[in-house]
C-alpha cells in the first residue's frame, strides 16, 4: 500500500510539473492560432513558395553604421538667410552688403562718440558755472577748469586777444570789437568740434537706402536671369534671388534709419550745447571789459 502511494505521489507530481512546463508553450501556440490567416508566410515560406525560375531581388546597400536616418535629421542651414546671400552672391551682393555693413558700423560709431561729447560738454558747463565765476578774474576762473574744457579754452582765447590788442602800437580796432572777434572764433572751434561727424550720419541716412535698393534691383535680376535658363518659374529657382532682394531693402532701411533719427538728435543736443557757449562767451567778454557778470536767466 505504501509503495502504491508513493507512485501515486510521484506520478501527480510529473504531471503537475508537466503542467507548469507545458502552460508557456500552450500560451504560445493560443496566440498564434489568433493571429490573421492572411498574415504573410514567413520568410523561408516565401523562399519555398517562389518558382524556381525567379530571380533573386538584389539586395539593398546596407547604410552607413554612423549615418543617421533622413527623416531624423534637422536642417540647420538657412538657404535663403545673410550667410546663403554671402556664399551664393556675387562680387557686387557681397560689396554692397560690405558698404552697408560700412555705413552701419560708422554710423553707431560716430553716434556714440558724438553723444559722449556733447555729455562732456555739458558736465563742463556745469562746472563753469559753479567755479568760474567766483574767481577774480579771468585768469584764476580758467585755472579752476579742466585743462581740456571748452569754457577753459574759450577764457584763455579771450584773455591772449586782451594782451594782443594791449601790445599794438597804433589801436585800429577797439578793445570790445577786437574781443568779440576773438571769442567769435573760439565758439567756431567748439562748434566745429561738435558738428564733426554729423555730415557721415546725413549721408548714410540719405544714401543708405538707395544701396540697399540697388541690392534689391541686382537680386531680382537674378532671379530673373535664373527663370529665363530654367524655363519655368519655380519657387525653388527664385526663391534664393528673391531673398537677396528683399534681404538688401531691409538692410538699406535698417541701416538709414537709425542714422537719420541720430542725426537729428545729436543735432538738437549741439543746438542747446552751443547756447550754454555762447553764453559763458559774452559773459567771459564782460568780465574782461570790466562790466562783471550778470548770471543768465534759465529758461
Amino acid at each position: 500500500m505504501n509503495g502504491r502511494r508513493m507512485n501515486k505521489n510521484r506520478f501527480m507530481a510529473a504531471l503537475l510539473l508537466a503542467t507548469l512546463l507545458s502552460a508557456p508553450l500552450l500560451m504560445i501556440a493560443k496566440s498564434r492560432a489568433q493571429a490573421p490567416k492572411d498574415a504573410p508566410p514567413p520568410p523561408q515560406q516565401q523562399q519555398q513558395q517562389a518558382p524556381a525560375d525567379a530571380k533573386p531581388a538584389p539586395a539593398a546597400p546596407a547604410a552607413p553604421a554612423g549615418d543617421a536616418p533622413a527623416g531624423s535629421r534637422e536642417v540647420l542651414e538657412n538657404p535663403y538667410g545673410l550667410e546663403a546671400l554671402w556664399k551664393q552672391g556675387d562680387f557686387v551682393s557681397r560689396g554692397t552688403l560690405i558698404i552697408l555693413v560700412i555705413m552701419s558700423v560708422g554710423s553707431w560709431y560716430i553716434g556714440i562718440v558724438k553723444y559722449i561729447e556733447q555729455a562732456r560738454l555739458n558736465r563742463d558747463h556745469r562746472e563753469a558755472d559753479a567755479k568760474f565765476w567766483k574767481a577774480k578774474n579771468v585768469n584764476e576762473g580758467a585755472a579752476t577748469l579742466r585743462e581740456d574744457s571748452a569754457f577753459r579754452f574759450m577764457a584763455e582765447e579771450g584773455s591772449i586777444a586782451v594782451k594782443d590788442h594791449s601790445v599794438q602800437g597804433k589801436q585800429h580796432i577797439d578793445l570790445n570789437t577786437w574781443l568779440a572777434m576773438s571769442l567769435d572764433r573760439a565758439v567756431d572751434v567748439v562748434n566745429n568740434r561738435l558738428q564733426t561727424g554729423l555730415a557721415f550720419l546725413a549721408t548714410v541716412g540719405s544714401t543708405a537706402p538707395f544701396v540697399g535698393l540697388f541690392g534689391t534691383v541686382w537680386g531680382i535680376y537674378h532671379a530673373l536671369t535664373a527663370i529665363g535658363i530654367a524655363g519655368q518659374a519655380s519657387i525653388d529657382k527664385v526663391a534664393g534671388p528673391v531673398g537677396e532682394a528683399l534681404i538688401m531693402t531691409a538692410l538699406g532701411l535698417a541701416v538709414a534709419v537709425p542714422a537719420v533719427l541720430g542725426y537729428n538728435w545729436l543735432v538738437r543736443r549741439n543746438r542747446v550745447a552751443m547756447e550754454h557757449v555762447r553764453r559763458f562767451g559774452s559773459g567771459v567778454q564782460m568780465m574782461l571789459l570790466g562790466g562783471g557778470h550778470s548770471p543768465h536767466k534759465v529758461i
